[in-house]
Formats: C-alpha cells, sequence, structure tokens
C-alpha cells in the first residue's frame, strides 16, 4: 500500500513537474526566439519583461522535478530519466529567463553614461528637489512581481480639438490632483499609422501627470483612409489648441515636451524638428522609425507586420514612386542643426524598428551637437512598455522621468 501512494505520489509531481518545466521553458524561449508572426509578437514582447515571473516558474519546475524523484525506486529507470529531463528544462528555462536581469547592471551604467555626457556628472543633484519623488531605482523586484502602484490624478476626457475633413479628433488630458501651472507632456500614441488612440497607454500618462506634468494625448488621422502629411497637420494643430488653451488646462505653454511610441515617436520627432516648430524643450522617441526610406530595404528579421507593406499604406507607395515623401517623413533628414534635447529608446531585439536606425540618429543629433541621450535595451522588443512594470519599462522610466524633470522643470 505504501509503494502503491508513493508510485501516485512520484506520478503527480512527475506531471506537474513537466507541465510546470514545459510552460517555463516555453516562455522563456521567447526571451531569445523572435516572433515570425504578428499573432506571437505579444510572446516575444511580454517575455522578457515578465522574466522575474519566469525566474520563479523554472525555479518551481527544478523544485517538483526534484522532489518527484525522492524515493523512487532504483528500478524506476524510465521514471529517472523523464525526470532528469524535466530538470533539464527547467534549468535551461532558468537560465533564458536569468538573461534580461544579467545584462542588466551593464545597461544602466550605459544610460547613467549617457545622462552624464548631456547634463554632467551632478545631473542627480540638479533634478529640482520641490518635484514629486522620483523612482528611487531602475529596477525594483517589488514593482516587478505586484505592479507600478497608481496614484490619483485628475482625469478629462474626449476634448475635440479639430474636426479635419469631418473628422473629429479627440485628446484625453491627465493633471496632478492639485492645482496648479504645470509643465506639459504631449504624447502621441503608436499603431503602424492605423490604429491607436489616446488612451492607450493610459496607466504612463496617469504616471506622469502624478509626477507633475500636464498629460495631453492626442489623437490623429489614420491610414489608410489618411496619408502622410495629414498625420503631422494633426499633431501640429493639436500643439496649437494647446498652446491657446493652455491656462484653462493649467499647463505652462513655455515648458513642452513631446513624447510617441513607434508610429507616434516618428511624428513627435518630425514635430520636434521642423524649423517651423513651436518652442519645445525636448522630445522623447519610444522605438520611432527615423529613416523610412533606409525601413524600406532594410527590413528586419523576421518581419512580423510586413514593414514595407505598412509604409506604402501609410505614404501611398514606395520609394521610387514617392521619393520626396519617405525623405519628408523621416525625422533623420530634418538633424541639419542643433535641436531640443532628445530621449531615444530602442530595444536590440526590436523586429519592428532596428535599433541600428535610433542609432543612426543618435549619432546625427550628436554631429551637429544637440543633446541626446540614447538609451537601448539588450533584450527588448517593440513595445516593450506595453508590460508597464516590465523590467525594460521600470528603466525607461527612471531615465524618462528624470530626462524629463531636468528638461522641463525648473531648476533650484
Amino acid at each position: 500500500m505504501v509503494n502503491q501512494r508513493q508510485r501516485r505520489a512520484v506520478s503527480f509531481y512527475l506531471l506537474v513537474s513537466w507541465l510546470v518545466s514545459g510552460v517555463g521553458l516555453f516562455l522563456s524561449l521567447w526571451i531569445v526566439v523572435p516572433a515570425p508572426t504578428f499573432t506571437l509578437l505579444p510572446l516575444g514582447v511580454g517575455a522578457p519583461e515578465i522574466s522575474p515571473w519566469l525566474l520563479g516558474l523554472n525555479g518551481l519546475g527544478l523544485l517538483l522535478a526534484g522532489k518527484g524523484g525522492i524515493g523512487l525506486p532504483a528500478q524506476s529507470a524510465c521514471r529517472h530519466q523523464t525526470l532528469r529531463i524535466a530538470l533539464g528544462l527547467s534549468l535551461i528555462g532558468l537560465l533564458l529567463s536569468a538573461l534580461p536581469l544579467s545584462q542588466f547592471a551593464a545597461t544602466n551604467r550605459r544610460a547613467d553614461a549617457a545622462m552624464v555626457q548631456v547634463f554632467g556628472s551632478g545631473y542627480r543633484a540638479d533634478i529640482p528637489t520641490n518635484s514629486v519623488p522620483l523612482r528611487s531605482q531602475p529596477f525594483v523586484l517589488l514593482d516587478a512581481l505586484r505592479g507600478i502602484r497608481d496614484r490619483p490624478v485628475r482625469h478629462t476626457s474626449g476634448i475635440v480639438f479639430a474636426k479635419p475633413d469631418g473628422v473629429p479628433l479627440s485628446l484625453e488630458i491627465y493633471r496632478p490632483p492639485q492645482v496648479g501651472v504645470y509643465p506639459a507632456l504631449i504624447v502621441i500614441h503608436g499603431g503602424a499609422w492605423q490604429s491607436g488612440s489616446p488612451s492607450d497607454y493610459a496607466n504612463f500618462s496617469r504616471y506622469m501627470a502624478a509626477q507633475g506634468y500636464v498629460v495631453w494625448a492626442i489623437a490623429y488621422r489614420l491610414a489608410p483612409r489618411y496619408q502622410f502629411p495629414a498625420q503631422l497637420q494633426d499633431v501640429k494643430t493639436a500643439l496649437a489648441f494647446i498652446q491657446t488653451h493652455a491656462a484653462e488646462y493649467e499647463t505652462d505653454p513655455t515648458r513642452m515636451a513631446l513624447l510617441g511610441r513607434s508610429a507616434g515617436a516618428q511624428l513627435a520627432l518630425l514635430a520636434a524638428y521642423a524649423p517651423d516648430a513651436p518652442p519645445l524643450k525636448a522630445v522623447v522617441s519610444y522605438y520611432g522609425p527615423v529613416d523610412l526610406t533606409a525601413g524600406y530595404y532594410d527590413l528586419p528579421q523576421p518581419d512580423p507586420i510586413n514593414t514595407r507593406a505598412v509604409l506604402r499604406t501609410f505614404l501611398g507607395g514606395t520609394p521610387v514612386e514617392l521619393g520626396d515623401r519617405y525623405r519628408a517623413a523621416s525625422p533623420l533628414n530634418f538633424v541639419t542643426r542643433p535641436l531640443p534635447p532628445s530621449l531615444l529608446v530602442y530595444g536590440d531585439r526590436d523586429h519592428i524598428v532596428l535599433a541600428k536606425f535610433g542609432r543612426r540618429l543618435a549619432t546625427q543629433l550628436q554631429r551637429v551637437g544637440s543633446p541626446v541621450v540614447y538609451l537601448e535595451i539588450p533584450w527588448a522588443e517593440h513595445a516593450f512598455d506595453t508590460i508597464f512594470h516590465g523590467v525594460s519599462n521600470q528603466l525607461t522610466l527612471y531615465y524618462t522621468e528624470r530626462f524629463l524633470a531636468l528638461t522641463l522643470k525648473n531648476r533650484g
């Protein structure tokens, strides 16, 4: 009877350890394996960001597989072999899931060095002391496990700022809880110029409002019905609206910055670098396209969104057919003079917008004497900040809030 119960227990642990080990390894593989299709892209985006959880899952697999072998009769060679395989799967998963955190310290040092290059070695002391406390560390394990806590802000939704061609364009406003006058952060959503809305990444907008900014999240007309430059025109219209209504919404129009993600970052960079740009203090690009002509020919491998089709939809044709339009839509072409400080954030594993284009923009900005902080995250995919409490976004938040505090808020 004891042997039978023992066999059942062993079988149970064998089944559970195989399940945990298999799931842990499957998810951990996406930390190094690029997603071949758009459907699988969330796995490639999310796996590195939840790597602390995957470390725990793979560790559990090791524990269960080890416990399953306790008291297993020596003659049960098949079960011993099966448990060894489960142990091996968990061990591989454990090593893969440790990769992001193993690279974190070096990545953080490079980001800090980039900040020092722009703001000086004492930049931490230059951050206004009267501001809301910033994140204390680039990575907080407790936040990775429980999430980053939300704080109260004032939210005004659905304000229509324009109706080009009869299409109502709206914006969302997030303000700090206390009445006052604050610097403005204008956020432009991504979505391959074909989707998305101002309510995207609301957790980020709320977070930044709680940090002491009026966050204006704006809309623009979408492809394929509307092609470039309609989107840029809408961004400029929104900027004019914000300047006109600044006092009504507690905004200091002399302290404004643009922040965009992906397609929105391309629009933010164009609006900030244009010769007729309003007096902006800074621009932040999260994984934004910067050279659309080169991007059409130099494709990621794999290419889960069909980059060429996306660009043709946005611009109306190929670079051969519409070379001038591709050049006009490429922020890199406007970096010919000193510009407002730029923060560029890219993932080295990005299979939508290759990080080398971000590096190219950073080099060109440095060449013309324009301040630029370049942050490249080795383990991150495109849209890594979808996981708001993830490893990459914690690092990015840490430097984004410091960059904005130094460029937008009064010193001393």
